[in-house]
């Protein structure tokens, strides 16, 4: 998994940790430059666009650091979402 991720983020610019949990039907639209971290969770039928960054706030391993995306969201092209919180279902974030 390691090696599929590092040859992914050095050919295509798309960095997606190996431990975050994606949903069916994830279309990555012009995926330059998306990271999706270790704890994240993307749900059904969500819609990234070019630059999204879905990362860590602070360095510790004891908790959750990443965002949780409902099912059916929009991130909108350079969209940073930080942080253990939660974008509900059918959301846009531009």
């Amino acid at each position: 998994a390691r090696l599929l991720q590092s040859e992914g983020s050095d050919m295509y610019g798309v960095d997606i940790h190996p431990g975050a949990r994606l949903g069916d039907g994830i279309t990555i639209d012009h995926a330059t430059g998306v990271v999706i971290g270790e704890t994240s969770v993307v749900g059904d039928n969500v819609y990234l666009m070019h630059d999204v960054t879905l990362g860590a706030t602070g360095t510790g391993n004891a908790h959750d650091r990443h965002p949780k995306i409902g099912a059916g969201a929009f991130l909108g092209a350079k969209s940073t979402v930080l942080g253990n919180i939660h974008v509900g279902q059918g959301a846009t974030i531009a």
